[in-house]
């Protein structure tokens, strides 16, 4: 289930609980916060409780638990991080006051009660052709990195064996070199 999905099935389940002037704003590429925000109005704190039980319950059915939460025991907010949206269910007093639906109306607002549709690539007769190639190109890519993989340990060898030889070579200099000066000193 993708996040819109997820924000709308949490919204309808609010508006289940009979919660009051719901809203859901996208905020995917504006915001760093999050891709969505539920607001909900509760009318009591028993409402408040029910709406958040509910969406609370209702989602851990479905997989997605809460990553955070905050209001606790509070009479006016609550809110619980899903990740990928933050639900709000609040009294209509800390609405107005907190006015978030003004702090976020540069968001497009999304209405929730409509299936979330989703994109549906069709496949044109271009595409389907490029597809065999593309799996070809693959394949002889595939091909070239495991002849690489072969190859690469030879070379690796070839080097060692290189340096061994040069280190060989260099101690044979040295104790050629300090053979003749202990000669030239006889």
């Amino acid at each position: 289930m993708d996040p819109k999905e997820l924000v709308c099935l949490a919204a309808r389940l609010a508006d289940e609980k009979k919660a009051e002037n719901i809203k859901v704003i996208d905020l995917c590429g504006l915001s760093s916060l999050c891709d969505y925000i539920l607001i909900a109005t509760a009318t009591s704190k028993p409402h408040l409780d029910a709406v958040e039980e509910e969406i609370s319950k209702k989602l851990k059915e479905q997989g997605f638990y809460k990553l955070n939460r905050d209001g606790g025991d509070s009479n006016l907010w609550r809110v619980s991080d899903y990740g990928s949206f933050l639900a709000h269910v609040m009294t209509q007093e800390a609405r107005d006051f907190y006015a978030l639906d003004k702090i976020f109306s540069f968001g497009k607002e999304i209405d929730f009660k409509k299936p979330v549709k989703k994109a549906v690539q069709k496949k044109t007769a271009a595409a389907k052709k490029a597809a065999p190639k593309k799996a070809a190109a693959k394949k002889t890519a595939a091909k070239k990195t495991t002849a690489k993989k072969a190859a690469a340990p030879k070379k690796t060898a070839a080097k060692k064996t290189a340096s061994k030889k040069a280190a060989v070579r260099k101690s044979a200099a040295k104790k050629t070199a300090a053979a003749k000066k202990t000669a030239s000193k006889k």
